[in-house]
């Protein structure tokens, strides 16, 4: 197969996952991600602390004999801890080249999201929305479109990509 071929396969298959999120819930909000992010979505696994790590990173989980570590969405958001029950999910997905698992309360569908109706989150100078990449509007509801990339620091990336 030659690169332009290979290049219009890979394009198709992107053109396959565009405006397909996963959405998920924490408390009663509803938030998105790309599917072309997610890996998988598995149950909630023993974890493993590791200490020094911030309070968000739960620490890691063994799946299949990969390392992966594993971070709590509500954490990482500033919510309140809840314990993990059987609704509760791992979300592995891939940010820059890092398998990272996403603690979430429980995922809901895959919903298909065009462009034209995801705006930009709103820009409140107090309020930081760094992890919101968009809003999806769907029928009556709205969705928070997260920005995969920039659920870790740089930083974290490479103190968590020395744990795999």
């Amino acid at each position: 197969m030659n690169e332009n071929a290979a290049n219009d396969i890979v394009d198709m298959e992107e053109d396959t996952q565009r405006g397909k999120y996963l959405t998920f819930v924490l408390d009663n909000e509803s938030y998105g991600i790309g599917i072309n992010n997610v890996t998988e979505i598995i149950g909630i696994q023993p974890i493993t602390l590791v200490p020094e790590l911030p309070d968000y990173i739960r620490g890691i989980i063994n799946l299949r004999g990969k390392i992966i570590p594993v971070m709590d969405v509500r954490l990482r958001f500033r919510k309140i801890f809840r314990e993990y029950n059987d609704r509760t999910c791992i979300i592995v997905i891939d940010i820059n080249e890092l398998a990272i698992g996403l603690i979430v309360d429980s995922v809901s569908e895959v919903l298909i999201i065009p462009d034209q109706d995801i705006i930009p989150p709103p820009n409140l100078s107090k309020v930081n929305n760094k992890y919101i990449k968009g809003i999806g509007k769907t029928g009556s509801e709205v969705k928070l479109i997260l920005d995969c990339d920039k659920l870790i620091s740089d930083d974290e990336t490479d103190v968590l990509s020395n744990i795999e």
